[in-house]
């Protein structure tokens, strides 16, 4: 299954940005939450989660059971084909991630990984298509290119003798594209077809959110008519096998096979739902409107002394500066915390102070998604907020800015 997204879309979408630095080269390495790193077409890593060995496992027993009926002489070799057969399937899956990375690039949208995973593939775009139009393409070039490798595959199947093992495995790596590709067409987040639904709804009433109100809740209908009907498919034998095959133990793993579909849909659905009322709501985090107000103090000033000045011109943070005025470091303000009153007149605000490093100067301009990136890059707990002059405008905290989060995100989308 396919869950390209943006943003942070595992949030997620998002949740998480850029990617550690390399020289480049691929390298299997692991990263935290990503998996074995496999190598970085286009620029881009791709990660093989934990899980995906699991499916790998689940699909070589279970083609190789297949084979068995198909090709018996074959005998142990069987699962050594079975395996390539997975592998393939994968490389497929990686080909249909790839599909959406490219289109993302051309489109200057910035993807921060490819990871394989137990039920397909996820391409982590960082950012929203600007145009209905844009989205309706990123999302449709992933299904295109499962169709042609099907395709690809069938011309394949033509040019083998069927019954052989290349014939075999052209025609499960045909059927299986075919599968990739039908049910990332489904109309319903977070799959490719619904991110189509969503851009069309967006571009005939001219709202993103509308658009993803819309195919979430396609997704989620999606889902409970997985949950119900694939064991139901199953078990009467409209999917074609034969109902004098199926046993108590094909019923369970089929019902269970649609418990873990219905929830991944379901659950990335409301992601969907989440992160899209993020956006809607980033505009209001804004860097001025945030910031606290502070006085300056050079730094053998007491703390008692200095908290007595901010007291005195109503402001709730501490800049320290050298003899010309120009800002060095940033009193804590659990620093501050800590010091108990009667210790305060002995205490230099220096000792409480962090320096102010590269990155941790803010434009009081800043509001938004790129806030939140200017703060990601250089993570700290306060930030000095200047103006465009140079001027010190004030003092950004974390937790300010965590609170005006969590306010914007509980109010209801419009």
């Amino acid at each position: 299954m396919d869950e390209s997204g943006d943003g942070g879309r595992q949030s997620g979408g998002g949740a998480n940005r850029g990617s550690a630095p390399g020289d480049g080269k691929p390298r299997r390495t692991r990263e935290r939450g990503g998996g074995l790193l496999m190598g970085r077409p286009f620029g881009v890593p791709v990660y093989v989660a934990p899980s995906w060995f699991l499916v790998a496992a689940l699909i070589t027993w279970v083609f190789g059971g297949q084979l068995d009926r198909v090709l018996p002489e074959l005998g142990a070799a069987r699962y050594l084909v079975s395996l390539f057969f997975a592998v393939a399937f994968y490389a497929s899956v990686l080909v249909h991630e790839l599909a959406h990375t490219v289109a993302a690039l051309r489109f200057k949208l910035p993807v921060r990984r490819i990871q394989l995973q137990f039920f397909g593939g996820v391409s982590e775009i960082e950012k929203e298509s600007e145009t209905p139009g844009r989205e309706f393409v990123l999302a449709f070039v992933g299904p295109l290119l499962s169709l042609v490798l099907a395709a690809v595959f069938y011309a394949g199947m033509l040019a083998v003798e069927p019954g052989t093992v290349p014939g075999v495995l052209l025609a499960g790596l045909m059927i299986s594209n075919l599968i990739v590709a039908a049910f990332n067409l489904l109309p319903g987040l977070p799959l490719d077809g619904g991110r189509m639904l969503r851009a069309i709804v967006w571009k005939i009433t001219g709202k993103p959110m509308a658009g993803t109100v819309a195919a979430a809740w396609v997704g989620r209908a999606l889902a409970v008519a997985v949950l119900l009907g694939l064991p139901l498919l199953t078990h009467t034998g409209l999917l074609g096998n034969p109902t004098e095959e199926i046993g108590g133990m094909d019923t369970v793993t089929d019902a269970l096979l649609a418990a873990i579909l219905a929830a991944i849909i379901w659950t990335g659905a409301g992601n969907s739902l989440r992160m899209a009322r993020l956006r809607e709501h980033l505009p209001g985090l804004q860097a001025r409107t945030l910031t606290r107000r502070a006085v300056p103090v050079e730094s053998h000033t007491p703390l008692s002394e200095a908290l007595r000045r901010a007291n005195e011109a109503g402001a709730r943070a501490l800049v320290v500066v050298d003899g010309h005025g120009d800002p060095t470091a940033l009193v804590r303000e659990t620093a501050i915390a800590g010091v108990p009153e009667h210790r305060r007149p002995w205490v230099a605000v220096s000792g409480l102070a962090q320096d102010i490093k590269e990155g941790m100067r803010v434009s009081a301009e800043l509001a938004g998604e790129a806030l939140l990136d200017t703060l990601r890059a250089t993570p700290a707990t306060e930030y000095l907020v200047v103006e465009e002059t140079g001027e010190i405008y004030g003092v950004l905290s974390t937790a300010d800015v965590e609170k005006a989060f969590v306010r914007a995100m509980a109010r209801p989308a419009t």
